[in-house]
């Protein structure tokens, strides 16, 4: 692990370094103790627990108000090691850690101050665990939005697959994504209601009225006195986060110290050259036996590609004026013509204004005027077919490489007989 540069006149203020630790461990979700801390750097088991936690907390985060309870240490640990694997973690040690809690806290220290350095993480905790007040919908589902933790592993079956298990599958998805599908429409008419009976309502004029958070205060005065304890907790975990701002050199000049107390590890197979591979004690006539065999082969593959880039030339040449090959010929320009018309307007959505990102307040305006950073329903709901059409043209592409594949499979096999499912 490399270490971070700090200045060393950061540390000059008595005191600084229990207050960064302070303002880091507000600031996190269900942070621990600055205690915990101080223990982990000599170490000590006790704080192992908490901290393989609160690691699972910022690579996995759950949604608000979830019990970490209900899942088992062992179960957060595998977790924890398989996404700093993912991410690049350049330790080993941290693999090797017992999944019970009994040790590692110092190298488990190691991997959250790793994750800090990496990127903005208390910012990031932030922005998932805020409180929204508005009535907002998220305009992009890109990748740092949609995975909240890290990607399910790819599980191999074994034995046969049942395929009517599979259709049951598929249709249970197909069920559950039509459930999705009412329930946001009903949604969207019941926020429709209230925006209308409530226009009029919001100090903000820019607003015009009131959101579902807001109406609800209203009717019910006493779950408003919960928002408000949520919004100045809230209001809290962003002081830490200005706070670990200011102080966080400090937290990194103690950090060298902690990094300065690990034994160094040995060189990682990542570090070694991968061009250079062990090689078994052999002579050197062995060796040159092999280079020759590796040289004859190579001149054979060369060979046989020539000769087939020569048949496949003569063949085009032959087949070029028949009819087969003026059908294969138009197929494939109507192909490319659609390709070429999807990215077409593709490039037009890009080379336009700023694509819109993130979460966008749903407001209903009478006028319909909008201003320079807002968002009409309408230019998204064009964009979003737009999409919708280019992702159908490809499906149906993918469809017809499918019934294409099947037709061959089954002149393949005579004497099977292929019933396909009834169209939809």
């Amino acid at each position: 692990m490399r270490r971070r540069r700090v200045d060393p006149a950061a540390g000059a203020r008595a005191g600084a370094l229990p207050e960064a630790i302070a303002a880091l461990s507000r600031s996190l979700p269900s942070g621990p103790s600055p205690e915990i801390f101080r223990r982990a750097k000599f170490d000590r088991p006790d704080a192992t627990s908490a901290l393989w936690q609160l690691l699972f907390r910022v690579l996995s985060p759950l949604p608000a108000g979830s019990a970490l309870a209900s899942i088992a240490l062992e179960v957060q640990a595998r977790l924890v090691k398989s996404a700093l694997c993912s991410q690049g973690y350049p330790r080993l040690a941290l693999a090797q850690l017992p999944e019970d809690g009994s040790q590692g806290s110092r190298e488990l220290l190691l991997a959250l101050s790793w994750l800090l350095a990496r990127g903005p993480v208390p910012e990031q905790m932030l922005a998932q665990t805020r409180v929204p007040l508005g009535d907002e919908m998220t305009v992009c589902q890109c990748e740092a939005l949609a995975s909240l933790g890290p990607p399910a592993p790819h599980v191999e079956t074994e034995g046969p697959v049942d395929v009517r298990h599979v259709q049951w599958l598929m249709g249970k998805l197909r069920f559950r994504w039509r459930q999705l599908v009412s329930s946001q429409q009903e949604q969207c008419a019941l926020l429709s209601k209230i925006h209308l009976y409530t226009h009029g309502c919001h100090s903000d004029q820019s607003l015009g009225h009131l959101s579902v958070t807001e109406a609800e205060m209203l009717r019910d005065p006493e779950g408003g006195q919960q928002l408000l304890r949520t919004l100045e907790q809230e209001n809290r975990r962003l002081e830490a986060v200005l706070a670990w701002r200011r102080t966080e050199l400090v937290f990194w000049q103690w950090m060298d110290t902690v990094l300065g107390t690990c034994a160094p590890e040995a060189p990682t197979a990542a570090s070694q050259p991968t061009f250079l591979p062990w090689v078994p004690e052999c002579g050197d006539g062995e060796l040159e036996l092999v280079v020759r065999e590796l040289q004859t082969l190579e001149e054979e593959l060369r060979e046989a590609a020539e000769r087939r880039r020569v048949a496949w030339e003569a063949k085009a040449r032959g087949c070029g004026r028949g009819p087969e090959w003026s059908a294969t010929r138009r197929a494939s320009r109507e192909t490319v013509e659609k390709e070429l018309g999807a990215l077409q307007r593709c490039w037009e959505q890009d080379s336009g204004p700023a694509q819109a990102h993130g979460p966008h307040r749903l407001v209903r305006r009478e006028d319909g005027a909008a201003g320079d950073r807002d968002l009409r329903a309408a230019e998204l709901i064009r964009t979003l077919r737009s999409q919708e059409a280019c992702l159908e043209a490809m499906l149906r592409q993918l469809q017809g490489q499918c019934r294409q594949e099947l037709a061959r499979l089954a002149g393949a096999l005579p004497g099977l007989i292929w019933i396909l499912p009834p169209g939809r």
